[in-house]
């Protein structure tokens, strides 16, 4: 079975496995490996205080984070920021996803955003922005696949890659 759950001990190997996988392409670098095996707990705890405004820095919005599971197995993240600063109104929009290395190409990212769509409608969100890099051809399928409507290419400042913008309404 195929759901999102908020992080739980529950797959913390399953995790640890797929970070791992993560940062052999390159990704998920500020995730410190050994200190989050050791103490699995207080990764939590940080985990859950980003989704409190209180605990952020005044440049950070309120997010929840979620884990895509299948059979048990760890699938990939998703990041529901539950509003938009200026930085990410242009650039990142309301969510950010990946599927893990070994488990791509094989209808997790349609699935992912789908089911992130419906966390943003529970939320109370009725339009989210959706963002990709221009070269990501699956990113922007998967973004289609759902709903996405183009709205137009952006600049980043520092990078000649430009972000493909999306808004999906969830009424």
């Amino acid at each position: 079975m195929l759901f999102l759950t908020e992080p739980t001990a529950q797959y913390k190997d399953e995790f640890i496995a797929a970070l791992k996988e993560f940062q052999r392409e390159g990704h998920m670098l500020h995730r410190d490996v050994q200190r989050i095996t050791r103490d699995f707990p207080h990764f939590l705890r940080q985990v859950q205080d980003q989704k409190d405004k209180s605990k952020l820095s005044p440049y950070d919005v309120p997010t929840t984070e979620f884990w895509l599971i299948d059979d048990g197995e760890y699938v990939g993240y998703l990041s529901l920021r539950h509003e938009l600063n200026d930085l990410l109104f242009k650039i990142a929009g309301h969510f950010g996803y990946m599927i893990r290395p070994s488990k791509r190409r094989q209808g997790y990212g349609k699935a992912i955003l789908r089911l992130g769509l419906e966390q943003a409608h529970k939320m109370g969100l009725r339009r989210v922005l959706v963002t990709c890099d221009e070269n990501n051809i699956g990113s922007k399928k998967v973004i289609e696949y759902n709903g996405g409507q183009f709205e137009n290419e952006v600049c980043v400042e520092g990078s000649s890659m430009k972000k493909l913008r999306y808004w999906i309404d969830l009424t």
